[in-house]
């Protein structure tokens, strides 16, 4: 008897396109969600675009709450969280970047309340996935949440954005090449879970990205609809995956790894650039797929030495021979790589 099931949790409303931050409104009213909105936003993306979204939902009828925030931590998280449980209110609205964005999903999963995404900066594909990064200490979690019900990404104000944001989240597409090849590898040698859908979707998002690599340039508003694009197909991918598996391989372990050695010296979507250049070469040796990956970001301006991360060679050299150990994940890293093995494929790939 067949007993497969599944639950494929998606945004109902996805809005992006040149001027769309007044339709937040209309966005959220086809929601039918009731109840005041309580706005999570920081202080830079508040004035950006925060005061414009209260604005627009206090139009609907309900006069929002606002929370800013300062840093992304699981204090801010737990400050939120009170808030909310001290307002009552029917729904998160997140403006902002990763901080602001990942704070109001995790918020609005602890209160099983709905949560609509307004980016201000295409720089990670959290602004439609299913889980939230929170930095403790020297490491940095993920941590499961629901999707947004909604998300408003106005390409006028991600073409505004500091440029390194963007070609941040382009790396973070342009590494599912990777990672979609290491999840095909758990599932061959492992037996994980896998979805061909899912494995496509966001192979075919990198793809996108790599073809139209010379077309991405900074403050051109068609290059932020390009990239905010790829970034919702890539949460997609996530959500019908039910795991971060078609975005998340060796690269994303290896930044991590970084996070604890060097926390603070590059952003999330350059070091995984930099991590897919090298898996890439460990997965294939050198038939030419770490050339593609290394080429494409360098098009795009993102980063592909250590030098560019502005971390030194053996920091690089120590965060892959300890990656494997980040989490229960099977990636081509398997259960470790040795010294000699890294130094071989950072060198040959010209990252350090």
């Amino acid at each position: 008897m067949f007993e497969k099931s599944t639950w494929i949790r998606l945004p109902r409303n996805v809005v992006v396109g040149h001027g769309v931050l007044e339709q937040t409104g209309d966005a959220v009213a086809e929601l039918h969600l009731s109840g005041v909105p309580l706005v999570v936003t920081s202080p830079t993306p508040k004035s950006v675009a925060g005061d414009r979204i209260v604005d627009a939902l206090a139009a609907q009828g309900e006069c929002p709450e606002v929370v800013v925030v300062e840093t992304a931590s699981f204090a801010e998280i737990e400050r939120v969280i009170d808030v909310a449980r001290e307002v009552d209110p029917g729904y998160l609205v997140g403006v902002g970047g990763g901080k602001a964005i990942d704070i109001a999903k995790m918020a609005a999963a602890d209160g099983d309340l709905g949560f609509v995404s307004v980016p201000t900066a295409a720089s990670h594909d959290g602004i439609v996935s299913g889980r939230g990064s929170v930095p403790e200490g020297d490491t940095r979690h993920s941590v499961a949440a629901d999707p947004p019900l909604a998300v408003v990404a106005d390409t006028e104000i991600l073409a505004e954005a500091p440029w390194r944001l963007t070609t941040a989240g382009c790396a973070d597409i342009i590494s599912n090449y990777t990672a979609v090849r290491d999840w095909q590898l758990a599932y061959r040698l492992q037996n994980v879970e896998y979805s061909e859908y899912a494995a496509a979707l966001s192979q075919m998002t990198a793809e996108m990205l790599v073809e139209n690599a010379d077309s991405i340039k900074s403050g051109l508003e068609e290059s932020a609809w390009v990239v905010v694009k790829a970034l919702v197909s890539s949460g997609v991918a996530m959500s019908i995956a039910g795991s971060s598996r078609p975005a998340s391989g060796a690269e994303h372990l290896f930044s991590h790894q970084l996070d604890r050695l060097a926390p603070g010296a590059a952003l999330h979507g350059h070091q995984v650039g930099v991590g897919s250049i090298i898996t890439a070469y460990l997965q294939d040796g050198d038939r030419g797929e770490w050339q593609k990956i290394r080429d494409a970001l360098e098009r795009i301006g993102a980063p592909t030495t250590a030098t560019e991360l502005n971390i030194d060679d053996e920091t690089i050299l120590e965060a892959l021979t300890g990656a494997h150990a980040i989490r229960d994940r099977y990636t081509i890293l398997g259960d470790g790589i040795e010294e000699a093995a890294a130094r071989e494929a950072a060198t040959v790939t010209g990252v350090i």
